[in-house]
């Protein structure tokens, strides 16, 4: 089980590696001020789906920029369902931002959004300042392995915490994706299979070894 003393093992390796920053902003959002809020924080979930964040970020701020000067979401994105989803959420973003300030049910009414959909509208939620979780395959495999569900895992952290159910999902969801936590050797033999603290260690010496061999190559041969 992830115990409070193994989260905060797993939180303090995540500072040590300087994503402070990430867990104080999760703690510190604030629902969307306005329709462009609103629809920049969608287009950004769409443009995360299925793909690494170091890739889609940029593809993001392309997209943004391309609608801020009235031009389409395809001219910058080539995905045939990805960039029309975002032409329609900029559009229509007034009426869609409205549509989600008078709505009680607003995770349901997320998922109606185009190109958000069960898993995906957690995500979108949760960078709209909403207290939830996302059950992506990472947060699943910790919450089989715990006998439970990853909202019913992470509620369960929060108050031992005192974080926000978002918060403990976005620690949990790093450590999975930096491999400080191997979900799959979770859900399969437990925390001593899973939880690899020398990970960050082996990403020093390589970037260590890089160094090396890039100055190796610019020394002159003898």
């Amino acid at each position: 089980m992830i115990t409070l003393r193994r989260f905060r093992l797993i939180e303090q390796a995540l500072r040590d590696q300087g994503y402070g920053p990430m867990i104080d902003w999760s703690e510190a959002i604030r629902p969307p001020r306005d329709a462009a809020e609103f629809a920049a924080a969608a287009i950004y979930v769409i443009c995360n789906s299925g793909m690494k964040v170091t890739v889609a970020a940029p593809i993001a701020v392309r997209c943004l920029a391309a609608l801020a000067i009235g031009k389409s979401a395809t001219t910058v994105f080539g995905h045939p369902g990805k960039g029309p989803a975002i032409d329609v959420i900029w559009q229509q973003r007034e009426q869609l931002f409205s549509g989600f300030t008078a709505e009680n049910a607003k995770l349901e009414y997320l998922e109606t959004l185009p190109w958000i959909g069960p898993v995906t509208k957690h995500h979108l939620a949760k960078n709209l300042g909403m207290d939830t979780a996302k059950p992506d395959v990472h947060m699943e495999r910790l919450a089989r392995r715990d006998g439970t569900t990853t909202a019913t895992l992470c509620r369960r952290l929060a108050l031992l915490t005192g974080y926000r159910v978002a918060t403990i999902d976005s620690v949990l969801w790093r450590a999975c994706a930096d491999g400080l936590l191997n979900s799959r050797a979770y859900e399969a033999q437990g925390w001593k299979a899973a939880y690899r603290p020398g990970v960050y260690d082996l990403e020093f010496e390589q970037l260590l070894d890089s160094v090396d061999q890039q100055a190796s190559d610019h020394v002159p041969a003898a």
